[in-house]
């Protein structure tokens, strides 16, 4: 097998040059190694431009160690990534032109990508934010990219890293494509990674809050391999519903959200009147994302995201620098939410709120449900009680516990009665209380497996 070797001051590991990372036969899912792959991602928009290899060594180990399988990391980066160098001094372009990147610059790039993979992380990789395509109002640019240099980039980028195990790219950068020249560009970093990698790369978009998402001017693109969501910073947004949209559209194709509300963000923009997000808020927008269909979820942290420390000023007021942040506790409840795809993997699955007897509650008491063959999961936000068809899982012999997000612990399993609808209660409820009831069969082993 073909490996290429990856040199570090310490140490060296191997890299696999076969790709790993597939879209499931039915477009349900990601699969990593032919398995569900179970993505539990953070931001770290600002990750090659403003840490040096110390920190970056410190920031990869600690989100490994909370259970986080992807990290989101811009190449061209938001904040005055073409002009402000990163931690070496290095810019990442020659006279701002996408066919001059500068060697030096990533060099760095790749020591992060593979000490990524040390850790068993994947990178979820943007060539590019949006700003170097559409500056908009609150972007720094400059607007470098045209339909031809784009082309040419992306193949350079694809060529470089196209043997590398752990990348999946991202398209985009925060920006809604305003016109067929924006399409056209977007679709040319598309084609272009496609073709220099045999297309075996695996590709989404990262969007503003839209409809769709990446669906709106995507959702037909042959390199499209799966849908993204921003969700927004505003508190009880109805994200289920958006990633259900997507989730019915034909082709098939997976979806997750890559920018949901950020913990320890104004809300809204606007704390004097909103206050700042919390660790309710991510839980609940992860929860109801993939128990909505969401194949996998993203977190985010408002000083994590831009790597705010003592050498630059932050961005929309962030309380913590980067490595204070790495330890609120949104953060450390996400290995929880890992937890809950494990062992109810993509493959086994799917939304369906059907089985609740009330089905259209509002998003800051949502009860959001999902069916497998032997198990429902049922996720209150806000501990309300709620009925559920039980008959749903066929054969009888059935148990209940409740999941407790906020620390991963699990009550006692109650033998139930299969009836055709049975109301439960949450062991607490109100703001901050939320629960998943898991329903399964006695012989089923998935309780147990939570429980390790």
């Amino acid at each position: 097998m073909k490996t290429v070797a990856c040199l570090f001051t310490f140490f060296t590991i191997c890299i696999s040059s076969t790709a790993q990372f597939a879209v499931s036969p039915n477009g349900r899912f990601l699969m990593k190694d032919g398995k569900p792959f179970s993505w539990i991602g953070d931001t770290a928009w600002e990750l090659f431009h403003k840490l040096g290899e110390t920190d970056t060594d410190k920031y990869l180990k600690k989100r490994s160690d909370q259970g986080f399988t992807v990290v989101q990391a811009v190449i061209l980066a938001e904040l005055d990534g073409l002009h402000t160098p990163n931690a070496k001094g290095e810019m990442p372009l020659i006279d701002d032109d996408p066919t001059k990147p500068n060697e030096k610059y990533f060099a760095h790039v790749d020591w992060v990508i593979d000490k990524a993979a040390f850790y068993n992380i994947t990178i979820a990789l943007l060539p590019t934010w949006g700003d170097k395509v559409f500056k908009d109002k609150w972007g720094k640019g400059p607007e470098i990219f045209n339909q031809d240099n784009a082309t040419l980039y992306a193949e350079w980028l694809a060529r470089r890293y196209k043997d590398k195990k752990n990348i999946i790219w991202v398209l985009g950068g925060d920006r809604l494509p305003r016109n067929a020249s924006d399409i056209n560009i977007w679709r040319a970093m598309g084609a272009a990674i496609k073709d220099a990698t045999e297309n075996k790369a695996i590709i989404s978009f990262h969007p503003q809050p839209a409809e769709l998402g990446s669906a709106t001017w995507f959702h037909q693109d042959s390199w499209l391999s799966f849908n993204m969501f921003q969700t927004g910073h505003c508190r009880d947004t109805e994200v289920y519903e958006k990633i259900q949209k997507a989730y019915i559209l034909t082709p098939i194709k997976p979806v997750m959200d890559a920018e949901p509300i950020y913990e320890d963000h104004p809300v809204c923009f606007n704390a004097r009147e909103l206050g700042t997000s919390n660790a309710l808020d991510v839980r609940r927008a992860a929860y109801l994302n993939l128990i909505a269909g969401a194949f996998g979820h993203t977190y985010g942290c408002h000083g994590v995201w831009q790597m705010y420390s003592p050498a630059a000023a932050g961005i929309n007021g962030p309380h913590l620098f980067w490595y204070d942040a790495l330890d609120l506790p949104g953060a450390g409840q996400m290995k929880f939410v890992r937890k809950i795809i494990d062992v109810f993997p993509a493959d086994k699955r799917a939304p369906d709120q059907s089985v609740l007897k009330d089905q259209n509650t509002a998003a800051s008491e949502r009860v959001q449900a999902a069916i497998g063959k032997d198990f429902i999961l049922v996720y209150t936000t806000a501990g309300k009680s709620f009925e559920v068809s039980t008959a749903r899982i066929k054969g009888g012999g059935l148990k209940s516990a409740w999941y407790n997000p906020r620390n991963g612990n699990i009550s006692n399993a109650e033998p139930i009665t299969v009836i055709d609808e049975m109301k439960f209660t949450p062991p607490s409820s109100g703001y901050g209380q939320d629960w998943i009831l898991i329903i399964c069969k006695e012989t089923s082993r998935y309780l147990a497996e939570i429980s390790r």
